[in-house]
């Protein structure tokens, strides 16, 4: 299957192919989920005595076209397996002092109202839960994300960074760019604000490259002044759509999810057979645009994620000194549940011994993408 056309794809997720589209799970859906492991929340520590299990990243190396060209800061010798002394450490003992997630939640829909949209309801993870969940993984600071279910009530969000203050929070917010006041926006951007985002997977709606490209100027228009980043949340099949608009934005960009790839039982171990990844390689070698490496669960059909380390490891050869930033999407909604920590030491072992690519991914590009002072 080619990847959508720039300018006649239109995206019905209620009607898409189940081998290129998988619909979001329902609050009602009880199929079986890969993380037989919850998250405790009572301490904030780790038992140094239980450390994490560690997962096998796949040893099939992946090729492209792109393979030979010079953006690939990462050799191959990089992504081995570091010193058995230092796997011997607790997790939170080998991410990067000052680390950050780039990409989190705080929901609370006893106390903050879910949007009329809303297509499920979380359990209550609060400020409190959050921080004792990342200083159990080693990081400090947090980028607290608007979620779909409050649309563009943003009272949950900001209050949460209020509380944990511009220091060692950021906050992505979602909000009507034609009914939000400059002034607004700048009260924000003193508490912390540094993005927008346009939540296109989560939201199962309609789109085509016009309607797409009308909503991302007008949020890029709206905060570009501010320095913002606006940020995306759309299957990879899409971003074809995204080529000629982003060039344009003259914004920083952020892309969710490694992509959101879609994948099947039958997908290649070449990130460059997925529909949509050649336009997204394309993306980050003409403009400022960022991608997060997370939430493979959302897209693996493995218990161990594997099936999404041919598009990790290809990110992290091309930006992972410059622009990929690592987040956990603590709680992981509709998965809740999981345990995140694994995957962390799947990604760790993609770094070896290289300590400035580990300190890039946890650390040094999340500086630069929401703007943060350095220290």
């Amino acid at each position: 299957m080619t990847s959508p056309s720039p300018t006649s794809h239109r995206c019905r997720w209620h009607q898409a192919s189940r081998v290129l589209f998988r619909r979001p799970c329902s609050a009602n859906d009880q199929r079986p989920r890969h993380h037989p492991r919850s998250l405790r929340l009572t301490s904030s520590r780790i038992d140094t005595n239980n450390s994490p299990l560690l997962f096998r990243p796949s040893a099939t190396e992946t090729t492209g076209p792109y393979q030979h060209q010079k953006q690939y800061h990462v050799t191959a010798a990089a992504m081995t397996s570091p010193k058995r002394s230092s796997m011997l450490l607790p997790l939170a003992q080998r991410i990067p002092p000052g680390a950050w997630d780039s990409h989190m939640h705080v929901v609370d829909p006893d106390n903050y109202p879910l949007s009329s949209e809303a297509v499920y309801r979380p359990s209550v993870f609060s400020l409190e839960h959050a921080l004792a969940f990342e200083e159990s993984v080693g990081i400090r600071n947090i980028v607290l994300v608007q979620p779909s279910i409050y649309g563009n009530d943003n009272s949950c969000t900001l209050d949460a960074l209020r509380e944990l203050g511009p220091d060692r929070g950021r906050a992505v917010v979602q909000f009507d760019p034609a009914t939000t006041s400059t002034e607004q926006l700048q009260e924000w951007h003193q508490l912390g604000v540094r993005g927008v985002r346009l939540n296109i997977q989560s939201y199962e709606r309609d789109i085509d490259s016009e309607g797409l490209s009308r909503a991302l100027h007008q949020y890029a228009d709206a905060v570009r002044d501010l320095g913002w980043a606006v940020q995306v949340y759309v299957p990879m099949p899409l971003i074809a759509l995204l080529e000629p608009i982003i060039p344009d934005l003259n914004v920083r960009f952020c892309i969710d999810h490694m992509g959101h790839p879609i994948l099947n039982r039958d997908s290649s171990s070449n990130p460059y057979d997925l529909p949509g990844f050649s336009s997204l390689v394309r993306i980050l070698q003409t403009s400022n645009t960022y991608v997060k490496l997370s939430a493979p669960y959302r897209t693996s059909l493995v218990h161990d994620y594997s099936d999404t380390d041919p598009v990790a490891k290809e990110l992290i050869k091309l930006i992972g000194m410059s622009r990929l930033v690592f987040a956990t999407d603590w709680p992981h909604t509709r998965y809740e549940g999981l345990d995140i920590q694994p995957w962390m030491e799947t990604v760790l072992k993609w770094c070896g011994n290289d300590e400035v690519l580990r300190e890039r991914l946890f650390r040094g590009n999340a500086e630069d993408l929401w703007d943060v002072a350095k220290s």
